[in-house]
């Protein structure tokens, strides 16, 4: 599989600027954010990804649509792989509004409030990363690579890395 931090948010951008959180619930992404998503799009279209699996976050979703389109897939809505619940950003929008705001993809599964509720423990972000290990093996997608759109904390618990907004790696289940 390959994994993608989310590119660059609003919240990101202020929060660099000011140092403080500056309460903006699931923001989209920022000019420079969505440029980058946009830019990705080559360095990952020829990598056979086939399946994109994408946090139910505004920023994972407008990081993903370009690489989508652009090679004909339909993201999977994947709560598993959001975003732990520690700031204002880690709070969701509901998901009929996610559905009429995003009409192509399936918000059906989601609860209405599927967001963490802040502060998400350590034990519970490392069980959602281990969840989420544990569905792909018992469901291996062997048509090509998988795509996972996702966000700093939750790509740390699942690969004890650190990644930067709109950076992307290999990284086995």
């Amino acid at each position: 599989m390959i994994i993608l931090r989310h590119c660059e948010s609003e919240f990101n951008r202020l929060y660099t600027l000011h140092g403080r959180d500056p309460n903006l619930p699931d923001p989209g992404l920022s000019a420079q954010g969505l440029a980058h998503a946009q830019e990705l799009v080559p360095q990952l279209a020829g990598l056979g990804i086939t399946r994109i699996l994408v946090s139910p976050f505004t920023r994972a979703l407008q990081t993903a649509r370009p690489l989508a389109t652009a090679l004909g897939i339909v993201p999977e809505i994947t709560p598993l792989i959001r975003e732990r619940g520690l700031y204002s950003c880690d709070e969701g929008t509901p998901a009929s509004t996610l559905a009429r705001h995003w009409p192509a993809l399936d918000f059906s599964h989601l609860a209405e409030h599927w967001w963490s509720p802040p502060p998400e423990p350590d034990q519970a972000l490392n069980q959602r990363a281990q969840d989420f290990r544990t569905t792909l093996k018992t469901h291996p997608h062997p048509q090509g690579q998988t795509l996972v759109v996702s966000h700093w904390w939750f790509l740390l618990a699942l690969s004890d890395r650190s990644l930067e907004n709109g950076e992307w790696r290999h990284q086995h289940a």
